[in-house]
Formats: C-alpha cells, structure tokens, sequence
C-alpha cells in the first residue's frame, strides 16, 4: 500500500466505502428505507446519527438506501453507454466510409440537443422507472463515448499491426476487440470516471425536478429536494446529500487519474 500515491489511497477508500455501503445497505441501514421513525428534522443524536428528515425517516438510513440507487442507476447507465458507444465508434472507425460519417452525423444530431432537455422531454411521456432512466442515460451518454472511442481507434487503426491483421483476413470484430481495444483502454478508464460521475450528477438532477427515482425509492438528489426547504432554518439536511456527491466524485476521479497514470506508465515501460 506505501506504493500507492496518497490521492490514490483516500480515492480507493472513499470510492470503496461507498460501494461497499450500497451493496450491503440491508445490512447496515438503521431503518428501512420509508420507515418514519421521529419527528421532523430531528438534530443529530445517538438514536439518529445524521438527524431526521422533513417528515421524520432517519437521515442516515436514507443515504445509505439513496446510495445504493444512486449507484447502482449510474453504474448501469455507464456500462451501457460504454458498450454501445465504444462499439459503435470502433466499428466507425474501422469500417469507415459512408457507415462512418452516418454514425458520426447521428451522433451529432443527438448531441445538437442538451441531454438534461432530452431526457426531460422523453420522461415527460414515458414511465419513469429505473430500466427506463438506465436506458435514458445510457443512450444519450453513448454519444460521449462514441466521439471519443472513434478518436482513439482512427489512430489506432492505421497502425501496423493492425494492417497486418487484415492482410491476415481476420474479420472486423477480431480488429476491434483484439487489436483497438486493447490499444485503446487507457483512455477509456480515464473517461469511464469521468462518465460515471456525469451520470451520478445527472440522475441526481433528473431526481431534484422530479423526473428521476421516484418515491418510495430514495436517491441522493431526490433528498437534495425533500429538504431543501430546511436550508432556510439552518438545518443541513440538504446538504449531507450534496456532500455525499462530491465526495464520490472527487473519489472516483482520483481513483481514475491513478489508473490512467499507472496503465500508460506501464506502456511506457513495455515499449522502452
């Protein structure tokens, strides 16, 4: 552990912590994730840690369970928009031509309209439920991830090992994931921090007007809104929430710095 940079570590250990607490949340949470058990905006005490919030649930069973869905909704819509971005701009970029500049022209459509108004005008007429929001989210990320992945394999695919993987006959998915993926990882992780973030601040707004997680459900900018009302009678039940966010970003982003560093640090020692 002396090995690892000292950001390194409080990223990993912040980073951990809250995932450690999402996953295990049954376990760990006072109360359930409704239970009304005091009154309202309790201050903190021994019975409740973090006080209670505007109608009497304990605060910190809240941001226990808020956690886990605000986790578990970023991290899925991560995963789907870099599947589906990251393949799309690899095949762009390898197959090039037409197929490439109509990808690329969609994706400049998609990325004309500000994804906070998309995903508000496509939640206005659809049910809001987290397959939903996860598909939402993941879609309208991908175009992120397309812009970058097809950056990276344009690169990548004019390198001479990859030429010679088609001199080789070898078809286009064994080029993409056995020649460009590997080749391009580096910048992905870095960017996959960076998308995970974006998505945990994104449901965390779509929650805060109302169009994210909905009630019973309980997520960190969902809350943000139940007790912004106590920020006027300086009761910081909104702000653990907020505080709680820019932890895990910060967390994240450090953790993916580090891994940036250290995979191209290795690179750098292969090829010397």
């Amino acid at each position: 552990m002396r090995r690892y940079p000292l950001a390194a570590l409080l990223g990993l250990t912040f980073t951990c912590a809250y995932f450690g607490a999402a996953l295990l949340a049954p376990l760990i949470a006072p109360y359930g994730m409704a239970e009304v058990v005091g009154d309202s905006w309790e201050p903190s005490s021994a019975q409740f840690w973090l006080g209670t919030d505007s109608i009497g649930r304990d605060l910190l069973s809240r941001m226990i369970w808020g956690g886990r869905t605000t986790i578990f909704v970023a991290a899925c819509a991560t995963l789907l928009s870099f599947g589906l971005g990251s393949t799309l701009g690899f095949f762009a970029a390898v197959k090039g031509g037409w197929v490439d500049q109509a990808l690329s022209r969609m994706v400049d459509l998609m990325m004309s309209i500000p994804s906070l108004i998309s995903a508000l005008v496509v939640l206005s007429v659809m049910p809001v439920t987290l397959p939903v929001l996860i598909l939402v989210m993941g879609i309208l990320d991908s175009t992120r991830v397309f812009r970058l992945a097809r950056a990276v394999a344009v690169d990548v695919a004019v390198m001479d090992y990859v030429e010679a993987a088609r001199l080789r006959g070898e078809k286009q998915g064994w080029i993409i994931f056995r020649e460009i993926l590997p080749n391009a990882l580096s910048p992905l992780v870095a960017e996959m921090g960076l998308r995970f973030i974006f998505a945990v601040l994104f449901i965390s707004t779509l929650s805060f007007l109302g169009l994210g997680v909905q009630p019973p459900l309980a997520d960190w900018g969902g809350i943000v809104k139940e007790n912004k009302e106590g920020i006027v009678y300086g009761i910081p039940a909104a702000l653990i929430p907020a505080f709680a966010i820019a932890t895990l970003a910060i967390s994240v982003n450090l953790v993916a710095d580090w891994v940036l560093n250290r995979t191209s640090s290795l690179k750098g020692g292969r090829g010397a």
